[in-house]
């Protein structure tokens, strides 16, 4: 479970995966997500997201290649 400023995050969607750049994903970023309450992150916010869960993006990212 992701989480930002201690809310919850839904809804989180993968861009910039290439799967000749497995197993690294260095490409990959969240590109959408919404809080639990249904308010869409920011672009900052999703920056922020990516920077503090690549443990997340990592499998998000794998799961697209499937």
């Amino acid at each position: 479970m992701a989480t930002l400023n201690g809310r919850k995050v839904i809804d989180i969607e993968v861009d910039g995966v290439d799967s000749r750049d497995y197993p690294d994903f260095a490409d990959a970023y969240f590109s959408y997500a919404c809080y639990e309450d249904g308010t869409p992150l920011t672009d900052d916010e999703l920056n922020k997201l990516t920077e503090d869960n690549g443990d997340i993006l990592f499998e998000k990212a794998y799961d697209s290649l499937h």
